[in-house]
């Protein structure tokens, strides 16, 4: 049985005061500790160690949007993923299309930021989807293939089954195109086959999330399908009701 997890990702919101307000307000109203749902928060580079020090006597993990792929160096501006660890966070973003359609980042690249996090007991969430013109193409299977075997590529049972799958339906953010809960029940269980390609049943414990616009309205829809373990959530994290909300509907259906 795999347990939901429920992730917000901030992207570039907020600064301190916002931060801090948001999260008190998701610990005064999400469900007491459950055993059943896991809650990440993930706010920009400034905010992790004020959030891991106003939550660390709760149940809310705390993860980075990103990390470089080497531990130290010349990178002006970079964090590593032993920064993210030393800081107290427990898992970091990796691929989000924004990092891919913005910053250029290759599956190859990924694959070492993966490979980078693992290695410091991070745990990496990785994103993967297609783009509106390569879901009309009908190419959206192999384009989803291709990123998923890039990031799992020479890994371990044991190394694979620490990380969590996000998946993006691009075409579905911000475009007015909607993705029903059976192409993404579709998708994911098309991820899942790959994973026990190469892993076998171990695939059947690694989560994958649905990462296109999840929120309360349709939260409930999306949660039910068999093999969509919880939600990366965008602009539904940055309200503690919509956010709290998510997660009262995970729970309900633990």
């Amino acid at each position: 049985m795999r347990k939901f997890l429920i992730a917000g990702n901030w992207k570039m919101n907020g600064g301190a005061e916002f931060a801090s307000d948001l999260l008190s307000s998701i610990k005064e109203h999400k469900p007491a500790i459950s055993e059943d749902v896991d809650v990440l928060v993930c706010p920009p580079f400034i905010s992790l160690s004020m959030a891991i020090d106003q939550l660390h006597e709760t149940d809310l993990l705390v993860g980075a949007q990103n990390m470089h792929q080497a531990d130290e160096g010349a990178f002006t501006g970079e964090i590593s993923a032993k920064m993210l660890v030393e800081a107290g966070c427990s898992y970091v973003i990796l691929g989000h299309s924004e990092r891919r359609a913005y910053f250029h980042e290759t599956d190859q690249l990924i694959h070492e930021k993966t490979k980078n996090a693992l290695a410091h007991d991070l745990a990496p969430v990785v994103c993967v989807g297609e783009l509106l013109e390569e879901r009309k193409s009908g190419d959206h299977f192999n384009v989803v293939k291709g990123q998923v075997q890039a990031a799992f590529d020479g890994l371990s049972s044991e190394e694979a089954v620490q990380i969590v799958v996000a998946y993006e339906p691009v075409w579905a953010i911000g475009t007015g195109e909607t993705a029903s809960p059976e192409q993404a029940q579709e998708m994911h269980a098309f991820i899942r086959s790959i994973l026990k390609e190469h892993f076998g049943e171990i695939a059947d414990a690694i989560r994958i999330l649905y990462g296109g616009s999840m929120k309360p309205g349709n939260a409930g829809e999306l949660l039910q399908q068999p093999d969509v373990d919880g939600g990366l959530i965008g602009g539904a994290s940055l309200d503690a009701e919509s956010f709290v909300s998510i997660i009262t509907t995970a729970e309900s259906l633990s």
